[in-house]
């Protein structure tokens, strides 16, 4: 198992970048692929970015393609989410997950496929 723990959240105006960390211990954190998601109050639960175990591809959803990228820090057990150019419509919680990599995978990324989860860190952007 892994344990995830996010921070980096905040409050923020449209514009304004934030780079959130998901510190992971636990199993070797190279041994899994990983993803943000983030959801909003009555919402589901949001596919963002994702990153393979190797940080050598990156996949970021089309509502964020292009603003927010995923990068990873095998050394230091630490996944990165860069957020630019926020709007106000990104404001939710943001989640990191992990995914062992004998699971199968499914595009978009789906929530119920990914065995760990951190406790999650707001963002909010006004406008």
């Amino acid at each position: 198992q892994v344990q995830l723990v996010e921070s980096g959240g905040g409050l923020v105006q449209a514009g304004d970048s934030l780079r959130l960390s998901c510190a992971a211990s636990g199993r070797t954190f190279s041994n899994y692929d990983m993803a943000w998601f983030r959801q909003a109050p009555g919402k589901e639960r949001e596919f963002v970015a994702t990153i393979t175990a190797s940080g050598r591809s990156t996949v970021s959803a089309d509502s964020v393609k292009g603003r927010f990228t995923a990068s990873r820090d095998n050394a230091k057990n630490t996944l990165y989410l860069q957020m630019n150019s926020l709007k106000p419509e990104d404001t939710a919680v943001y989640y990191c997950a992990a995914i062992p990599l004998y699971r199968n995978r499914y595009w978009p990324p789906r929530a119920e496929d990914y065995d760990y989860w951190g406790q999650g860190t707001q963002v909010t952007v006004s406008s």
